[in-house]
């Protein structure tokens, strides 16, 4: 087998993050991303080191007999953002857990394994989207969508999409429309010209209430924009338009971002409702983009951590701070520490709105306010912690560790991470007492994983 070059086979077994493992006829083996159990695939090799190989997909030139879902989204296999909606639901959860367990069982085999848990809805569940303007072929018309599966530069429109409602769908077809009849040109990532970029939609699942931010370069004129709001409130939804925006963003970086942001119509957040609390959200705001599948979150996050009666929990990267004020109304303190200033100062607004004058919330690197947390002479009893992708850094989870509590609950969305920093904690003498996953994201390979782990005992003392 050689870098660049083009075979085919048929996949097995799904290894995170979703890599099937690719038998040729002549048996070669190759980890090739998104193909799935029993599909015979064409792909082209990318990596090839030391005898292994690591392969992109190409086409998929049979399905495997496991695609049997129905009603399947018809922008399924040309869209980039769900790769197992052919599959029934079940067998999607099935993928999830077994790419999970076989990383934590590396790590420890002695630990209550508590499955997965599914989302309660598996349509229409973002409460967030964030959409791109481009074309979908070469000098075509302007569309407004996703990303072509496996490309950069091709936007194809999702005007059926089936992880949002109706009322995002609404959105999306009526800007398409409108920009469409003024001829202004999408912001082209390599020539760094053009007006339109992106479009962000938020919904409160149980509020209604939508955001919606329009992302272009400073050339956009203001009639324009007054008629694009009133484009969008003439809309039919079953949802209310409480905020539209204008974002400036001249930036070349390809990223959903704001350098200035003018409110077109109403206010600049939106309200939503967890459990018996209520959040304020922003346009950056970050907030789990699964309302229903965070409440089955986060009461998992409260059963593993345990009574929190006369106890001072730390929340590190706590983020907008929800988590922090699910445990606030039953614990001694709750203190969350978060780097992004913007987070922070929405944590504190949910908090004095919520009522919780036990929760504050710190700014900064969790690795420098940690020693600032030390010379205070506060220790925590229970910690929760919910890093970035890439985990928790060595020199942080050191200081972590310092702590010396016996409970730490860990929630991560890339398991490769959470295995990486587990090692280093069950080498300081903890063990991973129970685990599980909970499904945020159907139809995708995306998942987060819950464990707890506890200080070692032995015949009574703690070690």
């Amino acid at each position: 087998m050689k870098k660049g070059q083009i075979y085919q086979g048929v996949a097995g077994e799904i290894r995170f993050p979703n890599r099937a493992v690719v038998e040729t006829a002549e048996g070669e083996i190759c980890l090739v991303d998104n193909a799935l159990p029993g599909q015979k695939v064409e792909f082209r090799v990318e990596k090839a080191k030391n005898g292994r190989f690591q392969g992109r997909l190409i086409r998929v030139i049979e399905k495997s007999e496991i695609e049997t879902a129905k009603d399947v989204c018809p922008h399924f296999g040309v869209c980039g953002g769900c790769l197992y909606q052919s599959v029934p639901y079940i067998q999607q959860l099935r993928f999830k857990e077994y790419q999970v367990r076989s990383l934590l069982d590396k790590v420890e085999d002695d630990y209550k394994w508590e499955g997965i848990k599914s989302s309660p809805l598996q349509t229409a569940y973002r409460n967030k989207m964030e959409f791109s303007f481009g074309n979908e072929y070469k000098d075509g018309p302007l569309t407004l969508g996703l990303h072509r599966r496996g490309g950069f530069y091709d936007i194809v429109p999702v005007n059926e999409c089936r992880i949002v409602d109706e009322d995002f769908r609404k959105i999306l077809m009526i800007t398409q429309m409108y920009f469409r009849t003024f001829s202004l040109p999408f912001y082209h990532k390599l020539t760094h010209e053009g007006i339109l970029r992106h479009l962000l939609v938020r919904k409160g699942l149980a509020t209604g209430e939508i955001m919606i931010g329009l992302v272009t370069t400073s050339g956009i004129s203001k009639e324009i924009l007054d008629g694009f709001a009133g484009s969008l409130r003439s809309l039919s939804l079953t949802g209310t338009i409480e905020s539209i925006l204008h974002m400036k963003n001249d930036n070349p970086a390809d990223m959903v971002q704001s350098e200035e942001t003018t409110i077109l119509y109403g206010r600049d957040y939106i309200y939503e409702r967890l459990f018996n609390l209520r959040f304020k959200i922003t346009p950056f705001s970050f907030f789990q983009t699964n309302t229903a599948g965070a409440q089955v979150l986060y009461e998992t996050v409260r059963g593993y951590l345990g009574t929190t009666k006369d106890k001072v929990v730390y929340d590190l990267y706590s983020g907008t701070g929800t988590i922090a004020q699910v445990l606030a109304p039953a614990a001694k303190r709750v203190i969350g520490v978060e780097i992004v200033p913007e987070a922070v100062e929405s944590a504190r607004v949910n908090t004095e709105m919520n009522g919780l004058p036990n929760c504050e919330f710190l700014c900064g690197d969790v690795l420098n306010v940690i020693d600032e947390l030390n010379a205070s002479g506060e220790k925590p009893d229970l910690i929760v912690l919910d890093p970035p992708r890439d985990g928790v850094s060595a020199k942080a989870l050191q200081k972590i560790i310092q702590f010396d509590v016996d409970r730490i609950v860990y929630i991560s969305c890339k398991p490769t991470s959470l295995v990486r920093d587990m090692e280093i904690l069950t080498g300081a003498g903890y063990i991973v007492e129970r685990a599980c996953c909970v499904d945020m994201f159907a139809g995708t390979y995306n998942i987060e994983t819950i464990a707890v782990l506890t200080k070692k005992w032995n015949k009574g003392v703690r070690v």
